[in-house]
């Protein structure tokens, strides 16, 4: 997940590269990160042990609310400490490894699993009694909770599954259907996606607020490392392409992922923005509305299941006008998993609340309620609502579509390299699109900095 959204799912590992190379080099930086962390958790390891409270850790605002629900339900107290994405996986990594009883729980995504699990920082469920559960966890999610010898180190509540979410009413005008299955052969390869994006153009219309809405399903056909050496295959390039021409061909309104227009365009109109324009800045922003000649509305946006919420939060007046269909491969993306420290000394405290968050059934009935479609793990729950009907989204069968999905995700493209490779992939493909670099130049530049970064993986130029 770029820059966490406001609802709290989508999360990156900006420090992708620093966290590979902090597995060789944490012993000399965790004096100074120490520093930071505590003051972050705003105490150390021994007046730690003077508080019953479970203190948890996490990038995703949504644990607060499972937190005050657990607190509600069972009178035990939780202290829920939200950190910057950016600094959450070296402040976790700092305090664990040197030793701290706190925090009890952290989270992490399934591209920071994995440095988690050879760190030896998260306990082992399985003493706890988590195999007991294991077949009530759609399978890929409660997989991608063990580590590399089967042993269950984590958990998540969700699932998510990609798709593609699109306005009903703009799809009526333009497409004479707003039907999932005819929409989705609108998105079925990237030289269709583009098609579609003229056809849209041409009415009006953009495809999409930015040109990175694909993202998601660009990691959908090999992982960025195999066998310890870099991949670039067609399907990378055939997506650089694709961003490219988005961006070239004017079929975005150049509002930037998870910037305040890239929200706002959910709930209708919104102005065509200049190209390059800075829109994280709120000033230069301004400035650029004022300039715009031109507004247009978005037709789509590519996320995950957990869109829902930042939908939700979002679409205003546009609210019930909305369908989901498959994008251009089977993809997914994010997700909380929860884990304890090894250092914890409230194990069973902190298991009690893992089982609370994923694998209460009360609890999910809850969350679905209070999330407004979040779609969860839980195969009890799952197979309960998945005939139910979802009016924002033309009564489409959210749950059922969503846990057909997972059932194709491959956990085998994900590797903790991945939002490392991913952001300067990316880069790559802006120098591209601004005219900055040609494709070879930028191309070049990329393995130039995967071989500096990584220097223990094989780059074949």
């Amino acid at each position: 997940m770029s820059l966490i959204n406001e609802t709290g799912y989508k999360s990156t590992l900006q420090e992708g590269g620093n966290i590979m190379k902090m597995k060789r080099v944490v012993a000399v930086a965790l004096a100074a990160i120490m520093t930071v962390s505590l003051a972050a958790c705003g105490g150390s390891g021994k007046e730690a042990k003077k508080s019953d409270k479970l203190v948890i850790w996490t990038l995703a605002k949504d644990l607060q609310d499972f937190a005050d629900k657990y607190t509600k339900e069972t009178g035990k107290e939780c202290e829920v400490v939200i950190v910057d994405p950016a600094d959450y996986p070296t402040k976790v990594q700092a305090a664990i490894q040197s030793g701290e009883t706190e925090p009890d729980i952290v989270v992490g995504e399934p591209k920071m699993l994995d440095t988690y699990y050879e760190a030896g920082m998260l306990a082992d469920l399985d003493e706890l009694g988590a195999q007991d559960y294991s077949d009530k966890i759609v399978d890929y999610v409660w997989k991608k909770g063990q580590d590399a010898d089967g042993v269950q180190r984590a958990i998540s509540y969700q699932i998510t599954p990609a798709g593609i979410y699109y306005r009903r009413d703009i799809a009526q005008k333009v497409f004479g259907t707003d039907d999932p299955e005819e929409i989705s052969k609108l998105y079925a390869d990237y030289d269709t996606v583009l098609n579609t994006a003229q056809t849209l153009k041409d009415a009006g219309y953009k495809i999409f607020a930015s040109d990175g809405e694909m993202k998601v399903f660009s990691d959908s056909k090999e992982a960025w490392v195999k066998d310890d050496t870099l991949q670039v295959g067609q399907s990378r390039l055939d997506y650089m392409d694709l961003c490219v021409k988005l961006y070239q061909d004017n079929y975005t309104a150049f509002a930037e992922q998870w910037t305040a227009p890239w929200y706002t365009a959910m709930a209708g109109e919104i102005p065509v923005y200049e190209a390059g324009t800075d829109l994280w800045d709120d000033d230069a922003r301004a400035e650029a509305e004022k300039k715009a000649t031109e507004t247009t509305e978005v037709f789509s946006y590519g996320l995950p299941s957990w869109g829902v919420l930042t939908m939700r939060d979002n679409y205003k007046d546009t609210e019930g006008k909305w369908g989901v269909c498959k994008g251009p491969g089977s993809a997914f993306d994010g997700g909380t998993y929860l884990g304890i420290s090894a250092n914890s000394e409230k194990k069973d405290e902190a298991w009690d609340f893992i089982k609370f968050c994923t694998l209460n059934e009360d609890t999910m009935e809850w969350w679905l309620d209070f999330s407004k479609g979040d779609t969860v793990s839980y195969i009890p729950t799952l197979e309960k609502h998945k005939d139910d009907e979802n009016a924002t989204y033309g009564n489409e069968k959210l749950y059922a579509f969503w846990q057909s999905e997972a059932e194709n995700i491959d956990l085998s493209l994900v590797t903790p390299y991945d939002q490392a490779i991913g952001d300067a992939w990316a880069s790559a493909i802006t120098s591209i699109k601004t005219g900055q670099s040609t494709k070879e130049e930028a191309i070049s530049a990329f393995y130039d900095e995967i071989e500096s970064t990584y220097p223990e993986l094989k780059v074949n130029r």
